[in-house]
């Protein structure tokens, strides 16, 4: 099968070892598939001078809290970020280079340029996957603080998010803790690529969800619901051939599953058209 060139450079980034990908280039080429002229080396140069402009405002003594209030003085009051309210499934919230340009986007997109900026001056920070929300903290141990880059840097501590847990659920939801742990590199871009297919599912778009769960599945070939799911599209498609071997890794992986009768029926009506 032809992958589209930005296909096979998001391949060649995320071959890496997890901690040497560069998660702003790999953005890109999240983005690159889509607007294929879009220019890589532009948007991380934009990265590196936000960051050197950022670098002249900080303050002499630079604590954690000083340095993540001029972190938000730049980006949210001189550069006019904020969090998409009225648009937020607008697929250009989840394109780096579009969140650079319009200066919007959701939680994941926004986190990623406030990760960016603070590695560039040296106050590394690390992105934390809550459920139904996404937020960063500073990289040392027992910080004990949490930045919500969707809400124009609002710090958080660990009850607060257990109060954003519950307005976005509706309902009490015990904080656990791997609620919030650092979320690796591929974890970061998994769950970008995840919010493109469930914005271009229910959008009908296949196409382009299957591009998304195509590259998820770079990232962990063996997750058994984009196996699930990819299959499933092109079982929709009538591509039985494709849809097969997805659907029965999908059931050797999870036998037991809620689906799996449902999976299994699809596999006979297969295997009956050949």
């Amino acid at each position: 099968m032809e992958f589209p060139q930005a296909r096979q450079r998001f391949y060649s980034e995320t071959r890496q070892p997890n901690e040497e990908i560069n998660l702003a280039k790999a953005s890109l080429y999240i983005a690159q598939e889509d607007y294929p002229d879009l220019d890589v080396d532009e948007y991380l140069n934009i990265l590196d001078a936000m960051a050197a402009e950022l670098s002249d405002r900080l303050p002499a003594e630079r604590y954690p809290m000083r340095t993540i209030q001029a972190i938000n003085s730049y980006l949210y009051e001189d550069l006019g970020f904020f969090g998409n309210t009225t648009n937020y499934y607008d697929p250009r919230n989840s394109f780096l280079h579009q969140v650079i340009d319009r200066r919007t986007g959701i939680p994941i997109t926004l986190s990623l340029i406030y990760l960016e900026v603070a590695k560039r001056i040296d106050f590394p920070m690390v992105g934390i996957g809550m459920p139904g929300h996404f937020i960063i903290r500073p990289n040392f141990e027992d910080s004990g603080i949490f930045v919500d880059a969707f809400n124009k840097g609002e710090i958080l501590f660990p009850e607060d998010c257990q109060e954003r847990i519950r307005r976005i659920f509706n309902r009490d939801v015990p904080l656990r803790p791997e609620f919030l742990e650092a979320i690796d590199n591929r974890g970061f871009l998994a769950r970008m690529l995840g919010n493109l297919k469930m914005i271009y599912l229910q959008r009908g778009q296949a196409k382009r969800c299957l591009a998304a769960i195509e590259r998820i599945l770079l990232l962990f070939p063996d997750a058994p619901l984009e196996l699930r799911d990819r299959g499933l599209l092109y079982y929709q498609s009538q591509r039985w051939n494709l849809a097969r071997p997805d659907l029965e890794a999908y059931l050797d992986r999870v036998p037991h599953a809620s689906d799996a009768h449902l999976i299994r029926q699809i596999l006979d009506r297969i295997n009956q058209n050949n």
